[in-house]
């Protein structure tokens, strides 16, 4: 099992940070670069969209599903 890795950023004007495993990291990476966005602007979108789900796991999903929609 990977540790998790923690990255720090601005998210609506506050400082936060988020706690993931490398391997989710590498894919919220590669969604920025192919969407042509920083990767705090990315996660901005995550929060935008997220529904009361915690920061965390709505990135864990946001991956998930490009890593599935880029597998199909």
């Amino acid at each position: 099992m990977s540790a998790l890795k923690k990255r720090s950023l601005l998210l609506s004007g506050h400082a936060t940070s988020i706690a993931l495993e490398p391997e989710f990291w590498a894919v919220l990476d590669e969604m920025a670069k192919q969407r042509a966005l920083s990767l705090a602007a990315l996660i901005v979108s995550i929060d935008r969209g997220r529904e009361g789900r915690a920061l965390a796991s709505a990135c864990r999903v946001a991956a998930l599903a490009y890593a599935r929609q880029a597998g199909s």
